[in-house]
C-alpha cells in the first residue's frame, strides 16, 4: 500500500482505530477522520507508535453536521492529490431519539447521510486515482430491517436497535446503487459486516452493560474484512457485494431491491442538497 492514500472515518477508537493501524502497517498514508481533536490526536499518536508509520494524518469533522462533512471533503482535497481507498466506518447509536444541527435524526444522519454525502463529494478524487475502492461498514443486523420511506427519521417510532438496523440496511442499498452508478469507472464499492466486538456501539445497541471493552487483538480481528476489501488483489474489480469474514455473502432480500436503492439515493440527495 506504499503511495496509497486511505481515509478511515470514525478512526479514533474501536474498529476504526484498528483499521487505521492495519492500513498503516501495510505502508499506506492514512487519513483519520475524527470528531474530537483530543481523542483524534491520541489515536493518531497510537497508530504511529504501533506501526512506525509517520504518514498518518488527522482531519476533524462532526459527521452529524452536513456542513462539516462538506468541509472535511474540501480540506482533504486541499491537502492530498489522490484518494485510493475511502472506508466509511463511523457510526452511532443514540439511546433516545436526537436531532442534529440540520434537524435530522442522528443515527440516520451519521450512519447513512454522512457517508452518502462524503462519498459523493470525494468521487472525483477516487475516479482520478482509479483503480480505487469504497468500503462501507454495515452490519449483519441489516437483515432484519426494512425501509419505511414514510418515517425515515423515526418520528413515529424510535427504537434504537431497529433504527440502527435500518441505517445498516441503507449502507448496503447505498453500496449497491453506488456500484451500479460507478460501473466502468475503475472505482469499486463494497459493504461488510465486521463482527461484534465489545465496544460502546455494541453496548448502546443491546442496552445492557457489556463485558470489558474488546482487546485490541479482538478489534484487529473485527477490522480484517475492511482491510481485506481495501487492499486485497482478490477483490480488485469486485463491486456491489456484501462481505463477512473476508468472504462474499448474500445480503438480505430487502437490500437487493433496485427500486428501493434508487429511491433512497434520490431522497438522500435531496436531504443533503447534493
Amino acid at each position: 500500500m506504499d503511495g496509497k492514500v486511505c481515509i478511515v472515518t470514525g478512526a479514533n477508537a474501536g474498529i476504526g482505530l484498528a483499521t487505521a493501524v492495519g492500513l498503516a502497517e501495510l505502508g499506506a498514508t492514512v487519513v483519520m477522520v475524527c470528531r474530537s481533536q483530543a481523542r483524534g490526536e491520541a489515536a493518531l499518536q497510537e497508530v504511529q507508535e504501533r506501526t512506525g508509520n509517520d504518514a498518518v494524518h488527522l482531519l476533524l469533522a462532526d459527521l452529524a453536521s452536513l456542513a462539516e462533512v462538506r468541509q472535511v471533503a474540501a480540506t482533504f482535497k486541499q491537502q492530498f492529490d489522490r484518494l485510493d481507498v475511502l472506508i466509511n466506518n463511523a457510526a452511532v447509536i443514540t439511546l433516545k431519539r436526537e436531532e442534529t444541527v440540520d434537524g435530522l435524526e442522528r443515527q440516520f444522519a451519521v450512519n447513512h447521510l454522512a457517508p452518502f454525502l462524503l462519498t459523493n463529494l470525494l468521487l472525483d478524487a477516487l475516479k482520478a486515482s482509479a483503480p480505487s475502492r469504497i468500503v462501507n461498514v454495515s452490519s449483519g443486523v441489516h437483515a432484519a430491517a426494512q425501509i419505511d420511506f414514510a418515517d425515515l427519521q423515526s418520528n413515529k417510532r424510535y427504537r434504537r436497535s431497529e433504527v440502527y438496523g435500518r441505517t445498516k440496511l441503507m449502507n448496503v442499498l447505498f453500496t449497491k446503487e453506488l456500484a451500479r452508478r460507478l460501473a466502468g469507472s475503475g472505482v469499486t464499492a463494497n459493504a461488510l459486516h465486521p463482527g461484534v466486538p465489545a465496544t460502546k456501539l455494541s453496548k448502546n445497541y443491546s442496552g445492557r452493560e457489556m463485558p470489558a471493552s474488546a482487546s485490541f487483538a479482538k478489534l484487529q480481528e473485527a477490522a480484517q474484512t475492511s482491510i481485506y476489501l481495501a487492499t486485497s488483489p482478490e477483490v480488485a474489480g469486485v463491486s456491489g457485494k456484501y462481505f463477512a469474514n473476508s468472504r462474499e455473502r448474500d445480503s438480505s432480500i430487502a437490500s437487493q431491491d433496485v427500486d428501493t436503492a434508487r429511491r433512497l439515493w434520490e431522497v438522500s440527495a435531496q436531504l443533503t442538497n447534493l
